[in-house]
């Protein structure tokens, strides 16, 4: 039965997942920070602004130190709880990490501002969240652990019943489901929510992209279940590939036993912030029509929003534009080869890249000569590198792609040294802050890049000061 005391949270992501969905995660901190003062007034159970792929883009694309966004915005946000998304071992990158790796980005993530981490992984299997989980109580953060969510004939409610009492005993504060490529619909949102409910006593959350056109439906079902909190978008940057639009759920919800007690005006001033830096986005071309439409491909592919983009720029690069049917067509074929697993960083990547050179180089589609080429990251996929996937990979393909290498059944995480003093002694040349490790220790030549431009800006800075005659020479 759902919670009807209880008023309905919301998550705000225009500081995250929407400007990574509709514009490449391109928003700079310039931008963010008039607006905080308003936001941190409307009384938002968090905001999402750290995580995701915001870090990496800050250092490659903006040339903005991404710690230092964080302390500003935690300098803002006085009275609204700060959010990011964390992947599991992989933290904000691609590759699995050790736990000490782990273990200090969670420790200076809260240090610097972060109150809830949101943490999941792209196979679901548990046991790549235990280091992030235990690290973020040890903070005294709020561990939130995502359910990837997905179709497939494994995937049955008593899974996920299953999974949500082992979230709980691993200790976990509240457990999210993440439907990345907007597959749940409405009514299976309603069971899902209510078997989590009945299997769990931690908060539910929903997290969907606008992709299929349902979100908002989806939402609303969620909710009348018991679902206690939603993640939405303010309205200039909702919809499409991102999330549904804030003031359309809580206009939706007043005056019933859900209500949000949210401000429209406070809202509408929020989104007149916004809807100039849309039209900028699309005048610079970072923002797309092809991503504000409804795509109902993606309920038929199950292929997420981003994974599409992804698609598409990859069959261009190779003159082959005219093959993404072929691709799309395949990439369900490959998930059945790779163990079923979600398709969310990085197994969405993995599983797509497969599918376009099995079309490209394989003659894909039931054919024996599918599989040609495979990428490093499908070897270190069908090698159990990345983990437990939910069924058994296709034995022939994994022979194919790893010969006779032992598959890894253990922790993946087990088999990684501490990384950290090598990355100490690495940076030591570059480091300005405790932090500048963890940047270079997930992305070594971004990072290494970024600290050489940080460097240059400095003494550009000490010229023009000491030529002005700020301070002597």
């Amino acid at each position: 039965m759902a919670n009807q005391s209880k008023k309905v949270g919301i998550t705000e992501t225009v500081l995250r997942d929407a400007h990574q969905s509709l514009i490449a995660t391109r928003m700079t901190t310039e931008e963010m920070l008039p607006i905080i003062d308003k936001m941190d007034k409307v009384g938002y159970h968090s905001v999402e602004c750290w995580g995701g792929a915001t870090f990496d883009a800050c250092l490659r694309f903006l040339k903005e130190d991404p710690w230092d966004r964080l302390r500003k915005l935690k300098a803002g946000f006085k009275n609204t709880p700060l959010q990011m998304l964390f992947r599991g071992q992989n933290i904000l990158g691609y590759n699995h990490y050790s736990d000490d790796v782990v273990e200090y980005f969670v420790q200076k993530s809260i240090a610097n501002g972060i109150d809830i981490i949101r943490i999941f992984d792209c196979l679901n299997d548990l046991r790549n969240l235990e280091t992030a989980v235990k690290a973020a109580n040890k903070e005294g953060g709020h561990a939130q652990v995502a359910l990837s969510y997905t179709l497939g004939d494994a995937y049955t409610l008593n899974y996920w019943k299953n999974i949500a009492k082992e979230i709980e005993e691993m200790g976990a504060k509240s457990i999210c489901i993440k439907d990345m490529a907007g597959l749940l619909v409405p009514y299976e949102a309603k069971r899902l929510v209510k078997a989590l409910k009945e299997s769990t006593k931690l908060p539910i959350q929903l997290h969907t992209h606008y992709t299929s056109g349902v979100g908002a439906m989806t939402y609303m079902k969620a909710i009348e279940a018991g679902c206690d909190v939603i993640d939405t978008a303010i309205s200039p940057m909702a919809m499409g590939t991102s999330q549904p639009a804030t003031e359309v759920l809580v206009e939706t919800f007043k005056n019933t036993p859900f209500d949000t007690g949210l401000d429209q005006n406070l809202l509408a001033e929020i989104a007149d912030y916004f809807a100039p830096l849309r039209e900028k986005y699309i005048k610079s071309g970072l923002m797309s029509t092809k991503v504000m439409g409804v795509n109902i491909k993606t309920l038929l592919y199950q292929v997420p929003g981003g994974m599409l983009s992804n698609l598409v720029s990859q069959l261009k690069e190779a003159g082959q534009d005219d093959k993404l049917r072929d691709v799309l067509e395949e990439v369900p074929r490959v998930r059945k080869d790779f163990g079923e697993p979600p398709l969310v960083t990085p197994s969405s990547q993995i599983v797509g890249t497969q599918a376009v050179l099995n079309v490209l180089y394989g003659n894909g589609g039931e054919g024996a000569e599918r599989y040609k080429m495979f990428t490093q990251q499908s070897k270190d996929l069908l090698s159990g590198k990345y983990g437990k996937t939910v069924k058994p990979f296709n034995k022939e393909v994994q022979k194919k792609a790893i010969g006779d290498a032992k598959p890894i059944k253990c922790r993946p995480a087990d088999k990684i040294a501490p990384q950290l003093p090598e990355m100490e002694k690495a940076i030591e040349m570059y480091k300005q802050q405790d932090e500048d490790v963890l940047s270079y220790a997930l992305f070594p030549q971004v990072a290494t890049e970024f600290f050489k431009y940080r460097e240059a800006q400095q003494k550009k800075v000490d010229v023009t000061a000491a030529e002005s005659g700020a301070y002597p020479v």
